[in-house]
């Protein structure tokens, strides 16, 4: 059996190794490095497969948040609401501008952002919302939409880890992620289901005056060579980075589908244990499982990861600590008990292995030894 990894990069570039290697070769030979055809050239795809009118690569995906707030012309003191439970990068940029992060509370069955909750956080203040589409579904963006709307506030979808996945409306159409909102974006770490070799991002609009002033931010705030209207950052999608992208981007629902159905052999497997709830998926989204995670009940959680590693399986724990309670974001306004879904979360969710390189001899043999992890760490 192959070395169990939570993300197999190694092996999936070698399924894909002749189209990758022969693309970079092909840039180094042309030397456009920077904005050049292969940016481009995914730049287009991707606004095809998305749906979506316009697509700005960028440097990463934090980058892609910060520029997206900086494109709404807010002021420090204005308000951005968002979830307590999610990665840093979502709280991070909210800070750098000096911006007020609002924290809210997330559902404990899917994980996003609670409703109600922001509904309830919304002041005179309140500028922009940044849902966060957490593990690979989408946050209930109908309703968010419905909100934002009716108090003429913008919306960044957070979709790093969503790429890919179906928003349902009532009526029954559909959106890709990051589609809906005002803007979306998105990462291309190489982990991510839509991921390069480096570091990589973009956001999505359909307002063209959105477009063209997220362009210029990206680029130093030029609209034309060495003329800066605008103060901006220098965040761009190297040609490499671009080139891979568009190789993986021909394969993203097949790589989606690989990892659903790995997804749906951990589900099978865990069915029925007491100890473990598996992933709820939203009636109005489908989920592309960027993680797989579970929630563990009455289980020791260090013990069983302790056990999982000398099995040589890895697991990981996202997040352990909401951001309401990090040391770097410490506020008076919030202490701990104030997010209870998301304190709980933080405690008890465990994530597996999940990508698209996954057999079932690696599946069955993490399935099995987590299911003797769980009675071993059972208290």
């Amino acid at each position: 059996m192959r070395k169990i990894q939570m993300v197999d990069l190694q092996k999936q570039y070698q399924q894909i190794k002749t189209e990758v290697d022969e693309a970079l070769h092909q840039i180094m030979e042309n030397a456009a490095f920077i904005n050049g055809p292969a940016v481009k050239g995914f730049q287009a795809n991707l606004e095809t497969y998305l749906g979506v009118k316009h697509v700005i690569p960028c440097a990463n995906g934090t980058d892609a948040l910060q520029v997206s707030l900086m494109a709404m012309g807010l002021q420090p003191g204005d308000e951005v609401i968002t979830t307590t439970f999610t990665f840093i990068a979502t709280a991070e940029v909210i800070a750098l501008l000096r911006l007020t992060p609002v924290l809210v509370d997330v559902y404990p069955d899917t994980f996003n952002i609670d409703v109600q909750a922001i509904e309830k956080a919304i002041t005179p203040k309140t500028k922009a919302i940044i849902p966060v589409h957490l593990f690979g579904q989408c946050a209930d963006m109908e309703s968010i939409m419905n909100l934002a709307e009716s108090n003429n506030i913008g919306v960044i979808e957070d979709c790093c880890q969503a790429i890919g996945a179906d928003y349902i409306f009532m009526d029954g159409s559909r959106k890709k992620a990051g589609t809906i909102g005002t803007m979306g974006c998105t990462s291309f770490f190489p982990s991510k289901n839509l991921g390069c070799y480096g570091d990589g991002g973009a956001i999505f609009t359909p307002d063209d005056s959105l477009d063209e002033e997220l362009r210029g931010i990206v680029n130093h705030g030029m609209f034309k060579r060495y003329y800066h209207d605008i103060v901006g950052v220098n965040s761009r999608l190297d040609s490499m980075q671009a080139a891979i992208l568009d190789i993986k981007l021909k394969r993203l629902d097949t790589y989606i589908q690989k990892r659903q159905e790995a997804a749906a052999y951990y589900n099978n497997a865990f069915s029925g244990n007491e100890h473990i709830k598996t992933p709820v998926i939203a009636p109005f989204t489908t989920h592309v499982f960027h993680q797989y995670t579970l929630v563990l009940d009455g289980v020791d959680r260090d013990k069983l990861i302790g056990f999982m590693a000398e099995k040589e399986i890895p697991v990981m724990i996202y997040y352990p600590v909401p951001l309401h309670l990090q040391k770097a974001y410490a506020d008076a306004r919030y202490s701990s008990g104030d997010f209870p879904v998301s304190e709980y979360l933080a405690a008890h969710v465990i994530s597996l292995p999940m990508h698209t390189e996954l057999d079932s001899e690696q599946l069955d043999y993490i399935a099995t030894n987590l299911l003797k992890g769980i009675d071993f760490a059972s208290k």
